[in-house]
C-alpha cells in the first residue's frame, strides 16, 4: 500500500509538492529550490513517486516531475471523510 502518510510527513517533500502545483519541473528545477544534496532531492522523489503522489516523465536525459491529481484528490478526500466533512453540507436540525 502507498504510504501517502510517511511521505507527506516530511517537510522538503510537502515543498516539493507545492512546488509542483505551480507547474510541472525537472528534477535540476526542484533540486536548485533547496540547499541540500541532489542525492537527497532524488530521494525525496523516489518516496514521494512510491507514494504515488507524483509521476515522472523521461525524455531522453531529462524527468520531468508532476503530481499525481488522481491519487492526491483521493488522499484530501480520505482526510475530509475521516473528520465528517466528506463534501455534503452538514444537516441541522
Amino acid at each position: 500500500m502507498k504510504d501517502i502518510w510517511g511521505a507527506m510527513a516530511d517537510p522538503t517533500r510537502r515543498e516539493i509538492l507545492r512546488l509542483l502545483q505551480n507547474r510541472d519541473m525537472t528534477a535540476g528545477e526542484i533540486a536548485a529550490q533547496f540547499s541540500v544534496s541532489n542525492a537527497t532531492i532524488s530521494h525525496h522523489l523516489k518516496i514521494l513517486r512510491e507514494a504515488e503522489l507524483i509521476v515522472s516523465e523521461k525524455e531522453k536525459q531529462t524527468i520531468t516531475y508532476r503530481i499525481n491529481m488522481t491519487v492526491f484528490q483521493e488522499f484530501l478526500a480520505g482526510i475530509a471523510s475521516a473528520f465528517g466533512t466528506g463534501g455534503k453540507e452538514h444537516e441541522t436540525e
